[in-house]
């Protein structure tokens, strides 16, 4: 409740915002060393697994990044905090950017692993809803004439998507894909995870990475999103005055 108030958040957000950034650094130099050169090709699809280290990070970023569209669009609806309707006009484009980023690697990636750039199958096309639910709510945002009832709209959209995250998540497990299932489950999983430590290391650096970009990223762009609304109604405002 205390960081719906824009002032005390932008405060917050000019100390987290640096940190993340020499995170995002720390963890993408390491990163791309590691995925790049000292990890082992695999046995079956060779150098072509490094695409593993691109596009399983934009996978989990992108879901994480819906998730909590979903969660700002609930308490838009259900407690009226301007500030989360704006957090997701401001990362919306950001996730879609992730998401497209999965689905074209994951392109890449499926061509010599399965021979076909693409199939529909649950996970793939439960992906593909996802971006669409991205540009949806992005282009709800700017269907309005009235910003804020375009913010209202995208937050329904938003909370309504949420339902698509565990079909993602389990469509491996409910359906028989081509999609390999989930390497690394579960907490329990970890001590004994189906890929190895020479791969997992790179891919945890690189999911870190990845994770610190998404928070520079929207950070700034909230930041920018809460101008831009300083801004539209201030003008409102002496518009109104002058009448």
């Amino acid at each position: 409740m205390k960081l719906a108030n824009p002032t005390r958040f932008n405060r917050i957000s000019r100390i987290v915002t640096p940190l993340m950034a020499l995170l995002c650094v720390a963890l993408l130099i390491p990163g791309l060393y590691t995925a790049l050169y000292s990890s082992p090709p695999d046995y079956q699809q060779h150098d072509s697994v490094r695409i593993m280290y691109v596009h399983v990070p934009a996978a989990w970023v992108a879901l994480m990044a819906y998730a909590s569209l979903g969660v700002a669009g609930i308490v838009m609806l259900v407690w009226k905090h301007m500030l989360a309707g704006l957090w997701i006009r401001a990362v919306a484009p950001i996730g879609m950017a992730f998401t497209a980023i999965c689905l074209v690697s994951g392109s890449l990636w499926g061509m010599p692993t399965w021979g076909t750039w693409w199939v529909w199958d649950a996970r793939l096309t439960s992906v593909l809803v996802l971006f669409f639910l991205y540009v949806g709510i992005f282009a709800l945002d700017l269907a309005y004439d009235d910003r804020d009832k375009g913010l209202h709209a995208s937050a329904w959209l938003a909370a309504i998507g949420l339902i698509n995250l565990p079909i993602i998540k389990f469509s491996v497990e409910w359906w028989n894909t081509l999609h390999q299932p989930a390497s690394i489950t579960s907490i329990t999983r970890m001590a004994n995870p189906a890929i190895d430590p020479s791969m997992m290391t790179p891919l945890f650096l690189m999911a870190g990475a990845f994770t610190a970009m998404f928070i520079v990223l929207a950070l700034a762009r909230l930041n920018i999103v809460i101008a831009h609304r300083k801004i539209r109604m201030k003008a409102l405002r002496m518009q109104a005055e002058s009448i």
